[in-house]
């Protein structure tokens, strides 16, 4: 619904008709995307996950019918035609696969990142095509309030011309114990939130220059802790991400200000804002404002009081849906999310290589 400045923060939900099966039942699946899907209204008949205990949990709280006693069992169970994913990257794609061989199942939304390189990646997404499976993956901050207001701001040229766009989390994630053994940690899981979104506003990048810091909490082995990423537009825009995930001792007595902040210059205006994740499980909405001479120079505030973590999950699934009702390409299009993944991948090149690296050295 678009408020009164004609903004749209939210989606509309165009279509849920289409039937549901989890795989996975931790954090993200079992508050995120079912909170999500329950309060938009899609139909979820399934669960799965690695213990069948964890799933029946998650079934009685969130009113899921069926708990199947393994997620090959939840594949080849006929009603579901779409399988959500809540897996480790690494364990990903071995259940895609085994999914893409079973006929009822019409599409996938896959959680980012969609493997663990961008090798990988590509062979899914053609793998899928050559299936003809229809492939989503799961970019959710493109649906966070402040970006889709964002998107929607720099659609209509308010902003003019965009020169510089800075995204800086100052934030403490929480890694899971999964990723201890991947040798990617912050681009791969972390920075692809940032680098993602910046594509979806801006389009394609040129060029990636990435620099790196062991992050001082982080005990296991790991090079890309706090990470800075410029990236280059045909444009000449210039977009910097930066991936603060130390944050100062905020845990080990020091002081602590913790936020992510965004902010886009152009030529007519300017545009920041804020991301609210860090404020979950209490919850805050991100937020925007802009000027430009279309404002002369006054601020403008749009509000809303819907939040990324679990709002924004409903209109991943609600592209998909939409999508599959159509019979069309989703807006979270795999195909599309390679190029998000050659990002990440030439980040790491990047970082080796210590040189700036072009996205057309992954032909793309």
């Amino acid at each position: 619904m678009a408020d009164r400045m004609g903004f749209a923060p939210d989606v509309e939900i165009r279509c849920k008709r289409f039937r549901i099966g989890c795989i996975g039942a931790g954090f993200i699946m079992a508050d995120v995307h079912l909170a999500a899907y329950a309060d938009a209204g899609f139909p979820v008949i399934a669960i799965a996950s690695r213990t069948r205990a964890k799933a029946e949990e998650v079934a009685k709280r969130r009113g899921i019918a069926t708990v199947h006693d393994s997620p090959e069992a939840l594949m080849a169970d006929p009603r579901v035609e779409i399988l959500d994913i809540a897996f480790p990257p690494d364990q990903q794609p071995g259940l895609m696969r085994a999914a893409l061989k079973q006929s009822h199942i019409k599409a996938i939304l896959a959680q980012k990142p969609l493997a663990m390189d961008f090798a990988s990646a590509k062979a899914l997404v053609a793998q899928a095509k050559a299936a003809g499976k229809v492939l989503s993956v799961n970019q959710n901050m493109r649906f966070d309030q402040s970006m889709r207001v964002l998107k929607q701001l720099l659609a209509r040229g308010e902003l003019g011309e965009p020169v510089l766009a800075t995204i800086e989390m100052r934030a403490i994630p929480h890694w899971q114990s999964f990723l201890e053994s991947y040798g990617r940690l912050t681009l791969l899981n972390m920075s692809i939130h940032h680098l993602d979104v910046l594509r979806y506003l801006f389009g394609d990048p040129a060029s990636i220059t990435t620099i790196a810091h062991r992050d001082p909490r982080t005990s296991f082995a790991h090079k890309d802790g706090i990470t800075v990423s410029t990236l280059r537009f045909p444009s000449g825009l210039i977009a910097v991400s930066m991936e603060d995930v130390w944050a100062g001792p905020a845990r080990e007595g020091g002081g602590s200000d913790i936020y992510i902040k965004w902010r886009v210059e152009g030529t007519d205006g300017l545009a920041t804002g804020t991301i609210g994740w860090p404020d979950y499980p209490n919850g805050s909405p991100s937020t925007l404002r802009y000027a430009s001479k279309a404002t002369k120079g006054e601020w403008v505030e749009p509000k809303w009081d819907t939040m990324w973590f679990p709002h924004a999950f409903r209109g991943v699934m609600e592209q998909l849906q939409y999508a599959l009702d159509r019979n069309e390409t989703p807006e979270l299009d795999g195909a599309d999310n390679v190029k998000t993944m050659a990002l990440v991948e030439a980040g790491y090149r990047s970082m080796a290589d210590n040189r700036p690296v072009a996205l057309a050295e992954f032909g793309v």
